[in-house]
């Protein structure tokens, strides 16, 4: 049951990205135009979607000791990654490739792919959603500490101050007081906010469809290196997430989440990092996005079949 309504969900996200291919081959969008949606992806719907995720669930200190739990989980999970894989690949790292492959390992699609994810295969746990924004909120900070000073191979390119300035800052100034005082938005607003958080993962797909058109299936598919990074993502890294939730005294809504979230493809962050820092790498970068989120449509599927362990 849930293998199928996985594999549906993850066809229909698969679907959304054909439009982006077609308009980008008909040469109906310029690949130089491809930056505009992304622009509106991070600063319009991502706000969105953190203001959603938290609007899923109601506070409590229960709740807060939960969100609690899964902030340390995340952050603990994505910085191990980082440096278990800095440590296999550090004699490597004159190569910007390699020092790409060790951040695409460790951060996942949660936003974007993650929460349509959550809400299709446990939509019996809606808290569900907002722990993934605390997944997020991790997956951030460290992009912008660890995360960049591994890809540039410079720690002095660590700059928490990035994280405080970014988009993701727009939806927690208005979702974090919404959530502790217990406000939630109602009728024409809350439809409103829906639909613009909501549309992250069409709009997400959209954008890797157009991207998919303007790589050369070649160059993408002949990468061996993407392939290891693609498998250690896409496998090697859920089954590691699985086997320490499933061994922690944690809520049941937790493992599920946390294990769910650790299936998702390379986050397209990971590419806009190598562009912001211009040091290499951008094209592995791009690679390893697109070619997860493909292999995605077939792991994603059979990793679930693991849900009823949790």
């Amino acid at each position: 049951m849930v293998f199928g309504i996985t594999a549906i969900n993850v066809l229909i996200m698969m679907a959304y990205a054909v439009p982006g291919y077609i308009l980008v081959k008909a040469k109906l969008v310029k690949t130089e135009a491809i930056s505009a949606f992304s622009i509106l992806l991070l600063y319009v719907s991502q706000p969105f979607l953190t203001i959603y995720s938290f609007q899923k669930a109601s506070f409590s200190m229960a709740m807060l000791g939960n969100m609690g739990i899964v902030l340390g989980l995340s952050t603990l999970i994505q910085a191990g990654f980082l440096l278990i894989m800095y440590l296999i690949y550090r004699k490597h790292y004159d190569n910007p490739g390699y020092r790409v492959s060790t951040v695409a390992i460790a951060f996942g699609n949660v936003g974007f792919l993650g929460v349509p994810l959550l809400e299709a295969m446990i939509p019996q746990y809606p808290e569900a959603v907002a722990y993934s924004a605390v997944f997020i909120i991790s997956m951030n900070f460290l992009a912008w500490t660890l995360g960049s000073a591994f890809l540039t191979g410079d720690k002095k390119h660590m700059k928490p101050k990035n994280f405080l300035l970014n988009p993701l800052m727009l939806g927690l100034i208005v979702a974090l007081p919404l959530f502790f005082t217990g406000t939630k938005l109602t009728g024409t607003v809350m439809n409103s906010v829906e639909i613009l958080g909501k549309m992250t993962a069409p709009l997400c797909m959209l954008i890797l469809g157009m991207r998919f058109a303007t790589v050369k299936p070649k160059e993408l598919f002949s990468d061996g290196r993407i392939y290891i990074t693609s498998s250690m993502k896409l496998i090697i890294y859920p089954l590691a997430v699985f086997l320490l939730v499933f061994a922690l005294p944690v809520e049941t809504s937790i493992k599920l989440t946390l294990f769910i979230l650790s299936c998702c493809p390379t986050a397209s962050m990971v590419q806009n990092l190598a562009e912001i820092h211009g040091v290499g790498g951008q094209k592995e970068a791009a690679n390893s996005v697109l070619l997860s989120t493909i292999f995605s449509m077939v792991t994603i599927p059979l990793l679930s079949l693991m849900l009823v362990l949790l």
